[in-house]
């Protein structure tokens, strides 16, 4: 490239806005796009599509059990009890990426308050903190995860925070990182100069600043919980029957890999693309707000 072309590409950086160019590195990665698209069908066919589905999730008939796919409208099968597949994953995808979501909600608070307070005030509060977190991510999350999981009574809501309680600690370790090395930052030490308060600067001049790599660490968040969901409930300490989730779908389907294998193919496909999905949008924001990308 001429230095003429790379002075008149340095110029256009400038006169384009942040928002608008992170816009443009995200449209161009297509597997975040993909993600996207796929997140918003999933969420809107779980929310939408048990109404347009003319079976109950619940209604049993044994008359019609192991009904492969299509079968009178019946489009994925039936289960062992003659239940409409189809609705079922639906709502099951209800439970399952509620559950995600809101343990991604959960754990990105409260692990970006403690890695914004130990960020900022550093000395021995960063210290305590800090190896409270690595304490924590001694254990592996999926064993703690179990050992919680057995002792309290599974629910949407306990679940939830189970999950949320075993995720906060990566975000921590993210946001610990940014703030501390934007903590030194001219507009940081002019803030304090001119007698701002600590909950201030925390809040209104550090986290809007580190919200990138809070974004995409609540990104994979969702993943991480997704899945997570889907171990406990396919070990039998998650979500309990009759309400249904991709994990606890699995879980019955097993002993039918057999003589009915649509039983689990089409959860486990549900629980791949989900993750996937949030996976490859993680991806797509961390490119997109990396700014070092600007003059490439």
């Amino acid at each position: 490239m001429s230095s003429a072309a790379a002075i008149e590409s340095v110029e256009t950086a400038r006169t384009v806005k942040p928002g608008s160019r992170a816009w443009r590195r995200f449209c161009r990665h297509r597997l975040a796009l993909f993600g996207i698209a796929a997140i918003v069908l999933m969420v809107l066919a779980s929310v939408v599509g048990p109404w347009l589905i003319p079976f109950d999730q619940l209604k049993i008939d044994i008359r019609h059990r192991f009904a492969p796919p299509p079968w009178e409208g019946h489009l994925f099968g039936t289960d062992m009890l003659g239940r409409d597949l189809l609705v079922r994953l639906l709502m099951a995808g209800r439970i399952s990426l509620s559950i995600g979501f809101l343990a991604m909600i959960v754990s990105t608070a409260f692990g970006t308050f403690i890695g914004v307070t130990a960020g900022y005030y550093g000395g021995a509060i960063r210290v305590a903190l800090m190896r409270f977190v690595d304490a924590m991510l001694c254990f592996p999350s999926i064993f703690l995860l179990l050992i919680l999981a057995a002792f309290i009574q599974p629910s949407v809501a306990t679940i939830t925070l189970i999950i949320a309680a075993t995720s906060w600690m990566e975000v921590a370790r993210v946001v610990e990182g940014q703030v501390r090395s934007l903590r030194e930052r001219d507009f940081i030490l002019a803030a304090e100069m001119i007698g701002a308060p600590g909950r201030y600067v925390m809040l209104r001049e550090l986290l809007p600043n580190a919200i990138g790599p809070i974004v995409v660490a609540a990104t994979l968040t969702v993943a991480r919980a997704v899945l997570m969901e889907a171990y406990v409930s396919f070990l039998g300490y998650g979500i309990q029957a009759p309400m249904a989730s991709w994990g606890n779908m699995l879980n019955n389907a097993q002993q039918y890999l057999g003589s009915a294998p649509w039983l689990a193919i089409f959860p486990g496909l549900m629980i791949t693309l989900s993750v996937a999905s949030f996976n490859f949008v993680g991806d797509g924001l961390r490119d997109a707000l990396d700014a070092r990308l600007d003059l490439r």
